[in-house]
């Protein structure tokens, strides 16, 4: 279970109809928690989504009956992130981008002379909509890739002193990463640090420190 301010998350690995009744029966026991606590679940609220494949209804006790819980066939927005069934990320990256694109395109028409020093309002206020959230639902095929890095190049031309520029050469000047490198950026600092249950050795050698030279135990070696 996971919980999150009132909104709470119960799953379980389903492989057998005894795994079922399992998850109906910790069901049944937070309906007897809330009853004790008076802080009690609204059943109406409370929806179920199948990853995989669908096995099994569950109820939640609504007053004198049971209520058969609603179960999620397409997406559902969860604390910002759009959840499909599939678990892939594309709805969720149109969305975002769709934001990002109206915050960016209010900037721009109430500031005529943005410069490479105000790039950060843009950054901060529209940008933000493609990069939230982004280590849970991290886009892995190129259109979803695609999608978010137009927002981003739309966003780099409105400056008047870039437009001349190629997108690498943009980036540069106003010391940004693409959000591609930069999710990769992240999870290479995951994993590293042990963020992640994954051995970083399969993918990383660390650099030996024969010389004495400044750095740092995460150091990266690089061939020549």
């Amino acid at each position: 279970m996971k919980m999150f301010a009132d909104d709470t998350k119960v799953w379980c690995r389903i492989k057998t109809e005894t795994d079922s009744i399992i998850l109906q029966e910790d069901l049944d026991r937070l309906h007897l928690s809330s009853n004790t606590w008076q802080l009690r679940f609204n059943a109406d609220k409370c929806k179920v989504m199948h990853i995989g494949h669908s096995c099994g209804r569950y109820c939640m006790e609504q007053g004198p009956t049971r209520k058969e819980l609603e179960s999620i066939q397409e997406e559902e927005r969860d604390l910002g992130v759009t959840i499909t069934a599939d678990l892939k990320s594309s709805s969720q990256c149109i969305k975002s981008a769709a934001t990002a694109r109206r915050v960016i395109g209010m900037v721009s028409r109430n500031f005529r002379d943005l410069d490479i020093d105000d790039f950060s309002l843009i950054q901060d206020l529209g940008l933000g909509h493609t990069s939230s959230y982004i280590q849970a639902w991290s886009p892995y095929f190129v259109k979803d890739i695609e999608v978010l890095e137009r927002v981003q190049k739309a966003a780099t031309n409105l400056v008047p002193q870039l437009r001349k520029c190629s997108y690498p050469a943009r980036l540069k000047k106003i010391s940004i990463t693409s959000p591609k490198d930069e999710r990769l950026m992240v999870e290479v600092y995951k994993l590293l640090t042990e963020k992640e249950q994954i051995d970083h050795k399969q993918f990383f050698r660390l650099a030996e420190n024969q010389y004495g030279t400044r750095g740092h135990e995460k150091k990266l070696s690089k061939d020549r």
